[in-house]
């Protein structure tokens, strides 16, 4: 029982978290040959193409840093400096608007009737929902 109690603990949920965010912002070297992006943009100007891989590299970069946080700083985040506390709240207001983004921004069209876009927004959604779930729940731990 103590193992499944482990698992809700708030500092082990970031680290969880931290690591999670790693990994997409890993994964962003290869979401461009993932969802065509060589073919789509093809047709586009240089200067299109090369913000959008420029964009994608600072992305990528963003998830991995903002993951780093939590995964290796998770009990400083949670000791209620002004700093922690400053960084819990940054985080989840960051990850509550990429939550938001995932159900008003992006339109059903791009993913409804296609099995795999499918899958990829229902993992998605929950992925933002458990990120700003555990960040805010650590900022609640502290205030």
């Amino acid at each position: 029982m103590n193992g499944f109690l482990d698992l809700l603990d708030v500092e082990f949920q970031l680290r969880l978290v931290g690591a999670a965010l790693v990994g997409l912002g890993l994964f962003h070297a290869l979401l461009p040959r993932v969802i065509d992006w060589p073919s789509d943009l093809a047709g586009t100007s240089l200067m299109t193409r090369q913000v959008s891989y420029a964009h994608l590299f600072f992305i990528g970069l963003t998830c991995v840093l903002l993951g780093l946080l939590p995964l290796l700083l998770g009990r400083e985040l949670l000791a209620g400096t002004p700093l922690g506390t400053a960084l819990l709240t940054g985080q989840t207001v960051f990850w509550g608007a990429r939550w938001l983004f995932q159900f008003t921004v992006f339109s059903p069209r791009l993913w409804r009737g296609d099995t795999l876009r499918t899958l990829g927004h229902v993992g998605l959604s929950v992925l933002w929902t458990w990120v700003t779930a555990v960040f805010a729940c650590a900022l609640w731990r502290v205030l």
